[in-house]
């Protein structure tokens, strides 16, 4: 029975393998713009400069301080972001975009000032540690418009974030451990999102792209906006294999409500991009 099952399954793999090899090759001859591709993949990094602020505010109370991860807790200014796209075009000008990337951040320093986040406060005369796990997807339905070289998108969708950040520490006093203190803060949602984008084929190696989106959330215990904006080029030494290359800037303002506090996310990225690309 156990290799019946096997074979099944191999079976209907290679069916669905060669479903889609037909289908891309068939709407392949559809395609109207050098500046699109029925399949697109990008599989690369981005390596970001960093600035992060996160804070809490206790509620009916005084307005708390801001953290900042680079200079107070002693995160690297520099990150290496991992980052995955992919496009498919469903006729000759609309189909799907999907694009994720997650930030994974940590660092502890000795204080040289007082700090206060989430309820806990945190002296000079401790280590503190931290650490910031941001992960972000989106998909969103895109129509091109335009036939020639260039191509102008407007796409429609949404976006999923989950935000993970804790601050904990301890004080030592003749070496010994006292006064531990730490305080954690984790949400999720998802929130609308618009993106706008331009295509320019120069040639059929070689193109030149830029895009933009934008996510807005109100209301409920998660809130904010997340920005996004790129230039880019690519480049095929091969018809279904090259690189691309951009520079992008990304804005990241997150406000969680809490019953005891709301905390407070603020975070820019900009630096050039690094990609594998792929497209069928």
């Amino acid at each position: 029975m156990i290799r019946r099952r096997l074979h099944g399954v191999r079976h209907v793999g290679g069916v669905m393998v060669l479903a889609c090899m037909a289908l891309a090759g068939g709407t392949a001859r559809a395609q109207q713009s050098p500046a699109l591709d029925r399949v697109s993949i990008w599989l690369g990094g981005y390596y970001a400069h960093a600035d992060t602020l996160i804070g809490a505010r206790d509620n009916g109370g005084p307005a708390g301080g801001n953290v900042d991860l680079e200079n107070d807790l002693g995160f690297g200014n520099h990150k290496t972001i991992p980052r995955v796209r992919f496009d498919v075009l469903l006729g000759d000008s609309q189909g799907l975009s999907l694009d994720y990337y997650g930030v994974s951040r940590s660092g502890s320093r000795n204080l040289v000032r007082d700090i206060s986040y989430g309820g806990s406060n945190f002296s000079t005369a401790q280590t503190v540690r931290g650490r910031l796990d941001l992960d972000v997807g989106s998909i969103a339905d895109r129509w091109w418009f335009g036939r020639g070289n260039d191509v102008f998108g407007l796409g429609l969708g949404a976006a999923y974030y989950r935000l993970r950040a804790s601050i904990s520490s301890e004080a030592a006093v003749n070496g010994v451990p006292v006064a531990p203190a730490a305080s954690a803060t984790h949400v999720d949602a998802w929130a609308p999102m618009l993106q706008l984008g331009w295509r320019h084929a120069f040639s059929d190696r070689w193109r030149m792209y830029f895009d933009a989106s934008g996510v807005k959330k109100n209301g409920g215990r998660l809130s904010g906006h997340i920005y996004n904006a790129a230039l880019g080029t690519e480049w095929f030494a091969r018809a279904n294999l090259g690189m691309g290359a951009e520079y992008g800037y990304t804005r990241i303002v997150l406000h969680q409500h809490r019953d005891a506090y709301d905390a407070d996310l603020d975070m820019k990225f900009h630096g050039p991009s690094l990609f594998l690309r792929m497209r069928f």
